[in-house]
């Protein structure tokens, strides 16, 4: 049987944690930057856990177990 490969794009996308999470960056980051607050620009630099109800389907994406 031939190997089962990952998505790539999901690959780039998403990180998996050693506990199992899946991260991902926040959305709405990448314009109008001048309009958004100082707290807020600075929480775009962390990772955000996935929600709940996305973790089957990125499972998939990702092949993990």
């Amino acid at each position: 049987m031939p190997k089962v490969k990952t998505r790539s794009a999901a690959k780039k996308r998403f990180k998996v944690t050693g506990s199992g999470k899946i991260l991902r960056l926040p959305t709405m980051r990448s314009h109008n930057l001048e309009h958004k607050s100082s707290k807020q620009k600075r929480k775009f630099g962390r990772d955000v856990e996935l929600a709940p109800s996305d973790y089957k389907t990125l499972k998939k994406l990702l092949r993990v177990k």
